[in-house]
């Protein structure tokens, strides 16, 4: 497969909204890419904006290099052009994120999601060059990852201006939580960046103020909802959006109270979607975490009757009143 030759401007018309960060589903221990195959497909068919595959959600530092080319390619394959796919291609490596951001390239991803590199802390300096390096021998849209509760670096606004001099960056997706940074970055820099939220518990303030998108957890769930949501902020209806928000906030809540993607994988193993199998050192979720999740399943369910916009909640009500375990 080729890689894609697009500009800019197509990505920037291409990439926003709702777009989940995949888990990646695994059946007795090996990758389950008939569960992720059947994942992709029902989320396009709920209308999701755009896909994410080896992210944080799809435990993408616990998947060996073969495994990460597989899921990659898989939901490329199974996506077929109907929405972008963003392959999570980052690591504190630059030279192996190179070689997978190559690979993504080669299997058709639309953009690589490049996380800053994490654990050996590099300087602001130290950032730039990565990205610089990555840039020069990869030619893919690149949108940078910004997390620090996890990496344990954060962007500078100096750094962010130096890597607008990188024509091949084209967005950022935020994580932080702090909301003064859509406004302010969407003010100092206009349209060169599409700005995503990385952080469900704010998308909706983050969108009202100058995001153009959000790379979600909940919108594995609910993925009509969250669409609905962001097409709001879009035609400028905060009301409208804010009103989504608040339905979602609560399995938000629950899908929060343990580390990502372990709620996540529960919620949609009461729905039936995959197995909720996650790999050490992360554990399946605590009794009053799976409780959490089941209770507000059924709550946005009894909310969305008789709408069809939580058809997958009501799916999961029912499929939760099966799991005797809970």
């Amino acid at each position: 497969m080729t890689a894609k030759s697009v500009t800019t401007d197509q990505i920037h018309q291409r990439i926003f909204g709702a777009i989940s960060a995949l888990p990646t589903p695994f059946s007795n221990g090996e990758v389950d890419l008939k569960s992720l195959a059947a994942l992709v497909e029902w989320q396009i068919a709920e209308g999701i904006n755009g896909l994410v595959a080896c992210g944080t959600t799809g435990e993408a530092p616990t998947l060996s290099w073969h495994e990460r080319i597989m899921v990659i390619r898989k939901t490329v394959a199974a996506a077929n052009g109907r929405v972008p796919v963003i392959a999570g291609t980052g690591t504190n490596s630059t030279e192996s994120t190179v070689a997978f951001t190559a690979a993504a390239r080669d299997f058709g991803a639309d953009a690589a999601l490049i996380v800053t590199p994490y654990y050996n802390k590099p300087s602001q300096a130290g950032i730039v060059r990565h990205f610089e390096t990555i840039a020069a021998k990869v030619g893919i849209p690149i949108i940078v990852y910004n997390v620090p509760a996890r990496t344990g670096v954060d962007l500078t606004p100096a750094t962010i201006e130096q890597l607008a001099a990188i024509p091949s960056i084209v967005g950022f997706k935020d994580a932080t939580g702090d909301l003064s940074r859509p406004m302010a970055f969407a003010q100092r820099f206009g349209d060169r960046f599409i700005w995503l939220s990385g952080h469900d518990a704010t998308a909706f303030g983050f969108n009202t103020m100058g995001g153009s998108g959000t790379i979600s957890v909940v919108s594995n769930v609910a993925p009509r909802l969250c669409v609905a949501m962001h097409d709001a902020c879009r035609r400028g209806d905060p009301h409208a959006a804010r009103e989504i928000h608040n339905r979602l906030r609560p399995l938000i809540a629950a899908l929060e109270l343990e580390t990502n993607p372990v709620p996540v994988k529960h919620a949609l193993h009461l729905m039936g979607r995959m197995s909720s199998d996650v790999r050490l050192p992360l554990v399946e979720v605590e009794p009053n975490t799976a409780s959490a999740i089941r209770d507000n399943l059924s709550v946005l369910d009894a909310q969305a009757r008789p709408s069809r916009a939580l058809r997958p909640v009501r799916m999961a009500a029912r499929a939760g009143s099966n799991i005797r375990h809970l």
